[in-house]
């Protein structure tokens, strides 16, 4: 089980990656690397083509050119459902949930293609964040933003995945919402990789391993020094 360690070894590797919306080039020459056990973000201005990177990582979207290599397999170009089941996962930014079904059974229908049982992902979601017990057998759309990324974590993590793809988890959440949010971040850090487009950067220069910056639908700058990335005055003009 790749949950709950932290494995040595490249993770995933995009390599010269290019994408069009039609005629139009968002992606250029991207190119990264994520090691397993790494929290890696992705700043930058709006429109600089990181929602684009991460959906084109998971699936949502085809390259033009380019290619996608997760724990040495190549993924580009395949359906999300397919990339979903080999362990790599997206968790969407705009909070949605299936608002008429209970939190148990948004988790009960989110187990079922990896046939985890369900009481497994429940207590994975109570043991991420203890106050959904309470919300069990409520209905999703009672839930509040922080809540609702809270059951999308949970959902995202059945099966054991190696690696979640996070886009803006705290947008629109309220500051006392949002320390919630990198208290379970923080926790699943020792656990698994992820990848969050994030821009707070107090959250960031708290939990990012490497940033990556954005510009103009290309990498910027990498930063991997630690004593940089706790000081986020270094990088806030990007945004």
């Amino acid at each position: 089980m790749l949950l709950g360690q932290r494995r040595r070894g490249m993770l995933l590797t995009v390599d010269r990656l290019n994408v069009h919306y039609g005629s139009a080039q968002v992606l250029h020459d991207i190119s990264l690397q994520i090691k397993a056990g790494e929290l890696v973000c992705l700043v930058g201005r709006n429109g600089a083509g990181k929602t684009t990177l991460l959906k084109t990582i998971g699936g949502f979207l085809k390259p033009t050119s380019g290619s996608i290599s997760f724990q040495g397999n190549r993924i580009d170009g395949r359906p999300p459902e397919k990339v979903a089941l080999q362990g790599l996962r997206y968790v969407f930014q705009d909070k949605r949930v299936f608002s008429e079904l209970t939190v148990r059974d948004n988790l009960e229908l989110a187990a079922f293609p990896t046939k985890e049982p369900l009481e497994q992902a429940v207590k994975r979601l109570i043991g991420i964040h203890p106050k959904m017990e309470k919300l069990l057998h409520s209905k999703a759309r009672g839930l509040s933003g922080g809540e609702r990324q809270i059951l999308l974590l949970g959902r995202a993590l059945i099966g054991e995945p190696a690696l979640l793809l996070i886009d803006e988890p705290t947008e629109g959440l309220a500051a006392i919402i949002i320390r919630e949010i990198a208290q379970v971040l923080e926790s699943l850090k020792a656990r698994i990789s992820m990848i969050i487009v994030e821009q707070n950067l107090a959250l960031v220069s708290r939990l990012a391993d490497r940033i990556y910056i954005m510009k103009e639908g290309a990498i910027f700058q990498e930063i991997s020094d630690s004593n940089l990335i706790r000081q986020p005055q270094h990088y806030q003009d990007y945004l």
